[in-house]
């Protein structure tokens, strides 16, 4: 325990699913955390729990697609608490319809890189000031995709999005290091979430478990301990990187579900 003690960070969209699970991490680790999303109910309750749990957090509002509101949350987060160590860019709009490359329109498309890769690049550029104020610099952790991993059927455009988050973090990461800021990004697997279980078919698990290395699925405990680890000063060496946290699924050849079915190694 103790982990992050005495670092202020920032969990953008942290009003459910994932960014829940790393917010109560990084509260329960020591570090003062900023709850912020467009659901003030729903984030206040998560700041109670915080608190009830004996940690320290406060909410603020935020939303991905507003620009002025990414900047007040940095200066009010900054006044109140003197400084800011972490930035977990968590937030964007999966929700969004996406399709193949015919079916998009450029509507579709700009809303996706609104949420999904200008929010991000927004929240990291408003971040990089206050990281550079304090003698060790900070951490910038990026939320990705497997979808950025290769070509699917669909969600063209999420995954050209979260491409250009991987890259983000690269550029974000060479050109600051020397200020002590490192960058890395987080690539989740399938992550089930008490907002999107009854929501995810049995099918679409069956198929995710056929083809990871593990058995089970994703929660969002998982993706906070990786965000724990880049966020505390354990990781001070590593930058630059996108990690998956995916059960392995990104690890080995396509064809390796259909050949267990087959209960054969090879063709």
């Amino acid at each position: 325990m103790g982990r992050l003690d005495s670092k202020v960070a920032i969990v953008t969209g942290s009003t459910s699913g994932i960014g829940v699970g790393i917010a109560r991490l990084y509260a329960a680790e020591g570090a003062k955390v900023v709850v912020c999303g467009r659901r003030q109910e729903k984030g206040q309750s998560i700041v109670d729990s915080i608190v009830e749990a004996g940690g320290e957090a406060m909410y603020h509002f935020m939303d991905i697609t507003d620009l002025e509101s990414i900047e007040k949350l940095f200066a009010d987060t900054a006044e109140k608490y003197g400084r800011i160590d972490i930035l977990v860019n968590n937030a964007a709009n999966v929700a969004l319809k996406d399709g193949r490359v015919d079916e998009l329109t450029i509507d579709m498309w700009d809303a996706i890189f609104q949420s999904d890769m200008r929010g991000t690049f927004y929240a990291t550029k408003c971040a990089i000031p206050y990281l550079a104020k304090n003698e060790n610099g900070g951490s910038i952790i990026n939320i990705g995709s497997m979808a950025s991993c290769a070509g699917d059927l669909s969600s063209t455009a999420y995954a050209c999005a979260k491409a250009g988050v991987d890259m983000l973090t690269k550029s974000t990461a060479l050109q600051y290091g020397k200020q002590n800021i490192r960058c890395n990004c987080v690539r989740p697997g399938l992550i089930v979430t008490p907002e999107n279980e009854a929501y995810v078919p049995q099918a679409l698990k069956d198929i995710f478990l056929s083809n990871i290395m593990v058995n089970r699925y994703g929660c969002p405990e998982d993706i906070g301990n990786m965000c724990l680890y880049l966020g505390s000063d354990e990781s001070t060496y590593v930058t630059g990187q996108v990690v998956n946290v995916d059960g392995g699924l990104n690890s080995h050849v396509p064809t390796v579900a259909q050949f267990r079915e087959m209960n054969s190694r090879t063709w």
